[in-house]
């Protein structure tokens, strides 16, 4: 069988980050009965030296790329220096309130406050929180919610640019939330159980957005959009068997973020696919890279019934599909699929050497040990060849392809721990 083609795909780094961080702080509380006052003051100083050289070289069927005839050209070539010096300054109060011990309901208002010397932007932040256990009902249950105001003060990885030019003018993501959820503790069939569950919603704006690029975070370097999130979080806690808890949860989210500037022309074309008309249009409500629908967990342990030393668990893991983005594409952004999650993993345990340490001889080597235990787990079980991130090449004819990164196959582990 004859090949298609061969190519090669090259990246190089050398880069070097040193940050030095200096931080004093002082916290502090006051107990008033029904008031319980917590404050806290931090000065925190930060020197950033960076260095990034970094490049990447493509080449298609024996011809590099972008190919120049005259010359030779890396596809991506970045060289940058930053020196920073940053200050900040945080504080926050908060007061914890008790309006009676008769009706369970607890109250958390407070402020939070930053400031820092890179962009000089002040930011304050109110909070409220509160929790509710109903005292004159027979379910053990309490309802909690929240909402505030909370802004992100950005870090170095946010300040740079994807051609490693550094924004030092860039602001704080700003966001408001709001939560509410409950907890519930009940008894069935003799054994005890919990119900946990929360919904949210979280309204950004000043947004950095980011790619994934393989493991690492890329982000724009510019407060470009507005985004959101929302979902539903439930997880059930219970003993299936006597002194083994498992659970199983399920949680629906979803996230979108709206870019300034992402306009682009969608062109028609003619019979030969030249184009003859195009209509300028927005890219709109795009999906962000944590948008993950559903993510379903499950986690069950037992043991024997003639002993319970002998223990297994068994882990399930589901999550629907991810986006991820193509750089530099106003069009497709976030328009690539990876393939939904799924984890199977099972473990065995068995307990070698007991707490019982008044049964072992004098010069017993392990006299002194609590426990002994060891363990074989199997990770990945069904062996799906799960995908993390996508490695994007081109050809010759600059037209790219999508080849998965895919994460650990079936996987034998084998452990042993000792507790003295």
């Amino acid at each position: 069988m004859n090949p298609l083609g061969a190519g090669l795909y090259q990246t190089f780094a050398r880069n070097k980050l040193n940050i030095g961080i200096w931080n004093a702080s002082h916290k502090g509380t006051l107990d008033k009965g029904k008031h319980y006052i917590q404050w806290g003051q931090s000065v925190e100083r930060q020197t950033i030296d960076d260095k990034l050289h970094e490049w990447e070289y493509q080449d298609s069927a024996g011809y590099n790329l972008p190919y120049n005839p005259n010359m030779f050209e890396l596809n991506k070539v970045i060289k940058s220096r930053a020196d920073i010096d940053i200050t900040r300054l945080t504080g926050y109060i908060q007061d914890n309130i008790i309006f009676n011990d008769s009706t369970g309901f607890t109250l958390q208002a407070g402020v939070r406050y930053n400031y820092n010397t890179l962009n000089k932007e002040f930011l304050v932040s109110p909070r409220v929180g509160f929790s509710w256990k109903p005292a004159h009902w027979k379910q053990d249950m309490v309802f909690r919610g929240a909402i505030g105001i909370y802004n992100q003060p950005p870090f170095y990885r946010e300040l740079r640019r994807y051609d490693g030019t550094v924004n030092t003018a860039l602001k704080a993501q700003k966001s408001w939330q709001i939560t509410g959820g409950l907890d519930y503790n009940f008894q069935y069939g003799a054994r005890p159980f919990r119900f946990t569950a929360e919904a949210y919603y979280k309204n950004m704006r000043d947004v950095v957005p980011y790619d994934i690029d393989n493991v690492r975070l890329r982000y724009f370097g510019e407060n470009r959009a507005k985004a959101y999130a929302t979902g539903l979080e439930m997880r059930l806690f219970g003993e299936l068997v006597k002194d083994a808890e498992s659970w199983i949860s399920i949680g629906f989210m979803r996230s979108r973020e709206d870019l300034d500037k992402d306009t682009y022309y969608d062109y028609k074309l003619d019979s030969l696919n030249n184009p003859i008309d195009s209509t300028l249009k927005e890219g709109g409500w795009l999906r962000r890279p944590t948008d993950r629908l559903l993510t379903f967990g499950m986690f069950l342990q037992d043991y024997l019934s003639t002993n319970k030393n002998f223990k297994v668990y068994l882990n399930f893991l589901y999550g629907s599909n991810l986006p991820y983005n193509i750089p530099n594409s106003v069009k497709y952004r976030n328009a690539l699929v990876i393939e939904p999650y799924m984890r199977i993993d099972i473990g065995f345990s068995a307990l070698l050497l007991d707490s019982e340490k008044s049964n072992r001889r004098s010069h017993s080597p392990f006299r002194n040990f609590e426990n002994i235990w060891a363990t074989l787990e199997v990770f990945n079980l069904i062996d799906r060849d799960n995908t993390i991130s996508y490695l994007l090449i081109k050809d010759f004819s600059n037209s790219t392809f999508a080849m998965p990164n895919r994460l650990t196959p079936r996987l034998l582990n084998l452990k042993l721990i000792a507790r003295f």
